[in-house]
This record gives structure tokens, C-alpha cells and sequence, in this order.
């Protein structure tokens, strides 16, 4: 068997990257939160692997293209626009698994059924639907039923969960094109103006913006301070909002669903967002927030 010598793997280890330095620092300072600083380690290291192997993609993206996604409220990105590579999203969904797994986070009998799917040949054709799933969620908002829905997929919450990590380096790096383009800034809508994704964090920008964070793909377009983006509702007495000691952290809850979203305020901050180290750092802000009644 061959194997690198110390000298040759530490020439080729990457730097750690700067969400990891965070993840640890929380760790160090919040031993409380050890287990779920280790998972997200993990599922990062994952993720930064096959990332850096992804390459840009090729999106029309024009000012015209953009004002006819906003006025109809569809997403961009198409899933034959997603630069995929199937041997390594077999790869990353396996590999997620097995992260959630030894973590408690996945039960052996849906981890079974996640490794089956990673090795079937309809991998691709279930994450065609889980992407379009979003568009779905928005579709049948308004009323119009759908048939062949993601939804419709036995043990489809699992997959959703799995596919979800597994297909971040990939929409993270068709997001990078959407996110310099100045036309973003004309979308109103709550879902992800690139995969039709719903908002799991926010930040408040220097300028006290806040900025909406899409759960599947990272990007960040801009919404109303204090307007729930899952039901609208903007009368300022029907949103709860609370902070953590330092302010670094806010929690936005509506008394009208009964939902909230946590953000990070980048008025005071040393460093920009980091959806997944900020989502473990705030994890005691939604026991708060689940203990007065609200959800996620």
C-alpha cells in the first residue's frame, strides 16, 4: 500500500479555511455546543472538498431576464444549469450521510435508505425534483396542485435534509454569479430569487438592512426590516424581536404564524456572516425562541 509521506501531506493539506477557525472558537468558548460544532466541522470539510472542484457556471443573467423573474416570481437558475458532476454528488450525499449518522443525526434505517439512493441510478432524477421542489413550494402557494411533487417521494423529508447539504457547493457556486450582479437588488420576493429557496437566516447589513439568506444556496437578497418573509405580516406590534447579551445576534418572531428567523448584525461585527457557523452560535437563541412558542 502507498501512502504520503508527513512532509508530502503536509504539503498538501489546505489552510483552514475561516469558517472552521470560528466553529472552533465556539467551541472553546461554549463546550456546551461541542457535538454540534463537530458535526458542522465535519459536514464542512465535506462541502469545501468537492466545492473546490465545482466551476462557475454559465447563467443569462441580463437586467430584462431579471425584471421577467421578478414580475412572474420564478426562480433563475434551471437544474440543467447546475454545474453537477454525478460521480461527485454520489460522493457528497454518501459522505453527508455518514456525517449525520455518527452524529445521531440520521436513523440507521434512513441512512440506509440515503446510501441506496447515492448508489441508484435515479439519484439525479430525485434531486431534479428536490430542486424544482422549491419552485413547487411557490406554485402551490397560490393555489395551483402539482403532481409528480418532490413531496410525493417516500421518506422525502430525509432526502430533503441530506440533498439540501450535499447540494451546497454547487448552487453556493452558481449563487456567486447572481450575487455581484446589481440587479438583485429589484427582487421583492421571500423565496430565493436564484433556486426559489426559503430564507433560514439573515444578516443586518453596516447600512441596518436586512438581507434575507437562502437555506439551499447562500444568497442574500435584500427584504424589510420588520416583515415576516413566510407570511408578510408587517405591523410592527405582531413582531416579537429579542438579541443575545452582546447584540451580536437577533431573533425576528411573528405573532401572526407564529415563525421566526435569527440574524446576524454586521452593524458591530469583525466579520462577515457565516450562515453555518452563525447557525450554530445562535442554537441557544432557538431554544428561546421555541420555548415562547415560535418555530422555525
Amino acid at each position: 500500500m502507498v501512502t504520503d509521506s508527513p512532509a508530502r501531506a503536509a504539503r498538501g493539506a489546505r489552510p483552514e479555511s475561516r469558517e472552521a477557525a470560528e466553529l472552533r472558537a465556539i467551541r472553546s468558548q461554549h463546550p456546551q455546543l461541542q457535538s454540534a460544532v463537530d458535526l458542522h466541522l465535519e459536514l464542512l470539510e465535506v462541502q469545501r472538498r468537492i466545492q473546490g472542484r465545482v466551476p462557475l457556471p454559465v447563467l443569462e443573467i441580463t437586467p430584462d431576464s431579471i425584471a421577467r423573474h421578478q414580475a412572474s416570481a420564478t426562480s433563475i437558475l434551471r437544474f440543467e444549469d447546475i454545474p453537477l458532476d454525478l460521480s461527485d454528488l454520489r460522493l457528497i450525499v454518501r459522505q453527508i450521510a455518514d456525517v449525520l449518522r455518527r452524529y445521531g443525526a440520521l436513523e440507521e434505517t434512513d441512512y440506509q435508505k440515503v446510501q441506496a439512493l447515492g448508489r441508484d441510478m435515479r439519484l439525479l432524477a430525485v434531486t431534479g425534483q428536490w430542486f424544482r421542489s422549491g419552485l413547487e413550494q411557490q406554485v402551490a402557494s397560490v393555489g395551483v396542485p402539482m403532481s409528480g411533487s418532490f413531496a410525493e417521494l417516500e421518506g422525502h423529508e430525509v432526502f430533503d435534509q441530506v440533498l439540501t447539504l450535499s447540494m451546497r457547493p454547487f448552487l453556493s457556486r452558481c449563487a456567486e454569479v447572481l450575487q455581484r450582479r446589481p440587479e438583485l437588488s429589484s427582487w421583492t420576493h421571500a423565496h430565493c430569487p436564484l433556486c426559489s429557496g426559503q430564507p433560514d437566516f439573515s444578516v443586518i447589513t453596516p447600512s441596518a438592512e436586512r438581507h434575507l439568506i437562502c437555506a439551499r444556496c447562500e444568497l442574500r437578497w435584500k427584504w424589510e426590516s420588520l416583515t415576516c418573509p413566510y407570511c408578510r405580516n408587517s405591523e410592527r406590534a405582531k413582531i416579537t424581536s429579542f438579541a443575545t447579551s452582546d447584540g451580536q445576534y437577533r431573533v425576528y418572531a411573528c405573532d401572526v404564524c407564529r415563525r421566526y428567523l435569527k440574524a446576524y448584525d454586521g452593524r458591530r461585527a469583525s466579520r462577515p456572516v457565516m450562515p453555518m457557523v452563525d447557525t450554530v452560535a445562535t442554537l441557544p437563541l432557538d431554544a428561546a425562541a421555541i420555548q415562547r412558542g415560535y418555530s422555525s
